[in-house]
């Protein structure tokens, strides 16, 4: 049996073949179709971009197949829950993640906010071969720090 995971980041997808490696699932990257185009992410939740990426590669699989997709952000309550859904592209479309994350503390520091709460949420949607979704949402609540700190992590 086949699991699509709906990502083109290899990173991700590494991650993702780790989590996963105790399932007897033939683990499967959409880079691997001869032809496919990511759908854009134009849902304003987590949870709308997740499907819009599930769905898109589950009508190009088998259908006997699972498809699993995910997006993720961050929520900073000083930013009034920015950058949210947009967090991937917070410092424009082809930014690094260094970039996003550089323009989250000068925002912070704009705001000049005192409160540095924040969440990063992840959610999940796994599509089976009945068509039926299941959808799983994650949450990490934390604080904005005042620099940039740490080696070997990704994004915020």
């Amino acid at each position: 049996m086949n699991l699509w995971i709906a990502t083109g980041n290899k990173g991700k997808l590494n991650e993702f073949k780790l989590l996963l490696k105790s399932l007897e699932m033939n683990l499967k990257s959409q880079n691997e179709l001869p032809v496919y185009s990511s759908p854009p992410e134009t849902g304003e939740t987590l949870e709308a971009n997740a499907r819009i990426k599930a769905k898109s590669l589950k009508s190009v699989v088998d259908d006997g197949d699972w498809v699993l997709a995910d997006d993720s952000g961050l929520f900073v309550d000083g930013l009034n829950g920015m950058p949210g859904v947009h967090s991937a592209r917070y410092a424009g479309e082809k930014a690094r993640d260094s970039e996003n994350t550089a323009k989250l503390l000068k925002m912070m520091q704009i705001r000049s906010s005192s409160n540095r709460k924040a969440h990063f949420e992840c959610c999940l949607m796994l599509i089976g071969p009945d068509r039926q979704e299941h959808i799983f949402v994650g949450q990490l609540q934390g604080q904005i720090a005042a620099k940039q700190t740490g080696t070997g992590g990704f994004g915020y």
